[in-house]
């Protein structure tokens, strides 16, 4: 899996003080008014509702399961909501599991660091500006023929959705290519709003709690039902505004220093809507404290996840692969937000196991890796010839590398001061971005603005990771031309086209 280093030395394991219990944030939702969306718009009412009634439970059957006769591996998905790459401590158990058995892949990246659009380009291995879901309103944008789950339900495949699936998808409408599913929409960590297996109604519990248990159930089934399953596993975790499970709502978390890009001092070199970003390392100190607190009950869930592939003797023939949507700044640069194309808003944690393919060492893999390649590596793994276009590459072929990864953003109606536009190129030692005049219309098209390109940056991240230095300010033409400039430029556009 390209060149494979030893396992880097881990942190050390937490230690949880846990305090008074918090109340929950959330109240159920009325089923007879319009849900809010996870972004603040109303949806439509959903068709179908039911009283609110406790979640199904977590498997208790000890029947020996059914001998398998289709070889193909079952496949985890788990994909966070928010978590950044630098985590770890939160998640101790799952980097041990699939980092310590299986692979790391060091340079993972959202190819969009905003939820809808990055989520469906997990679900198609597409670009955004191929799969046309730009923004967090228009989750219908996205052709469902071109999705992962479609393939895999048509192979033979049962297929589970648990959790997350679309902003704004409406809560009412069943998610397509899916056997069952939990749909949560709005998300919400307390006494969700679901859409179960066709009812639409409240479920009381903790949102990572109540799709862990969905889920356990959907594979300890398969001690009955043989053929290999898809499950898809997204949690609410480690979004604002975070609402840690009680037991955790005062663990204490290591202390941060902050990194350099969060005590930056002169951004006269960054684009005019970061210079006047104002977010303090305090406040990102803080934000970091509440998104690990909320992701160590996804750490629960992961160990009663790999307890039960255990207990049905599939550990070493599901593929689990474990990621996030895209990361988000701590106070980096000022900003307290994801959206931007900087390292801790597009870097994302990304393991992959699977044992019976060998997977299973402890091995990092350096390769610049995407959400694009999600889809193709899924289907490789089932052994299927994808029938709609991919951007990205299977991770499983050891040939396919790439020295430049897309990543692209949209300015969209969610933000009303002028953040702009952008498309970056995201090389091994560097990344060269583009700033550009233009706007999604109110059905989430790139329909407003000329495109002229605004503001340029390049950073050398061998000799500066933190992107500090924007090479390009104030640079002349034939600095430019040294660091290749009219090149990555070329490059750039053609990957936007492409």
């Amino acid at each position: 899996m390209g060149e494979k280093q030893p396992a880097a030395k881990r942190p050390a394991r937490r230690t949880v003080l846990t305090g008074a219990a918090v109340a929950a944030a959330a109240a159920a939702v009325p089923l007879t008014l319009r849900a809010v969306g996870g972004d603040g718009a109303a949806t439509p009412a959903p068709a179908r509702t039911a009283p609110a009634a406790p979640v199904a439970s977590r498997p208790a059957s000890t029947a020996s399961p059914l001998p398998r006769t289709d070889p193909r591996p079952n496949i985890l998905l788990v994909v966070t909501d928010d978590q950044p790459r630098e985590t770890d401590w939160a998640v101790r158990r799952t980097a041990d599991w699939l980092g310590g058995q299986g692979v790391t892949f060091a340079r993972a990246h959202a190819n969009t660091p905003l939820c809808a659009p990055s989520r469906a380009t997990i679900m198609s291995g597409r670009y955004a500006h191929h799969h046309g879901v730009l923004d967090t309103r228009h989750p219908y944008h996205l052709d469902q023929h071109t999705t992962v789950q479609r393939r895999l339900h048509e192979a033979g495949y049962r297929t589970g959705l648990f959790g997350k699936y679309l902003n704004y998808w409406h809560t009412g409408d069943d998610p397509p290519h899916f056997d069952e599913w939990l749909l949560q929409e709005p998300v919400a960590y307390y006494d969700g709003h679901y859409n179960d297996n066709g009812t639409v109604r409240n479920i009381p519990g903790y949102n990572t709690h109540v799709i862990r248990d969905r889920a356990l159930a959907f594979i300890d089934r398969s001690r009955t039902d043989t053929r290999p399953w898809f499950a898809y596993v997204a949690t609410r975790s480690a979004h604002e505004l975070n609402i840690p499970e009680r037991r955790y709502a005062h663990a204490r978390v290591p202390e941060w220093p902050g990194r350099p890009s969060v005590h930056e001092g002169d951004k006269s070199d960054k684009p005019p809507f970061l210079r006047n970003a104002k977010h303090t390392y305090d406040q990102g100190k803080a934000l970091r404290g509440r998104q690990l607190r909320t992701l160590l009950s996804v750490d629960d869930a992961m160990r009663d996840l790999r307890d039960e592939l255990r207990a049905l003797g599939q550990l070493e023939n599901t593929l689990v692969l474990f990621t996030s949507d895209h990361g988000l700044c701590w106070a980096d640069h000022g900003w307290l937000r994801k959206s931007v194309p900087y390292r801790p808003s597009l870097e994302v944690p990304f393991w992959l196991s699977w044992p019976a393919r060998g997977l299973g060492g402890g091995t990092v893999d350096d390769r610049l890796t995407g959400h694009v390649d999600i889809a193709p590596t899924l289907l490789d793994a089932a052994g299927l010839t994808p029938d709609t276009p991919h951007d990205g590459h299977s991770l499983l072929d050891t040939r396919n590398d790439r020295d430049r990864l897309l990543a692209e953003w949209w300015w969209n109606r969610q933000d009303q001061e002028p953040i702009h536009t952008w498309a970056t190129h995201i090389g091994r030692s560097s990344q060269y971005t583009e700033y550009y005049r233009t706007r999604l219309d109110g059905q989430g098209r790139p329909t407003r603005g000329d495109g002229a390109v605004l503001f340029r940056e390049f950073y050398d991240l061998a000799a500066d990771p933190y992107q500090l230095t924007n090479r390009l300010h104030g640079a002349t033409a034939a600095q430019e031309a040294a660091l290749g400039i009219p090149e990555l430029a070329k490059g750039l556009a053609a990957a936007r086209r492409g």
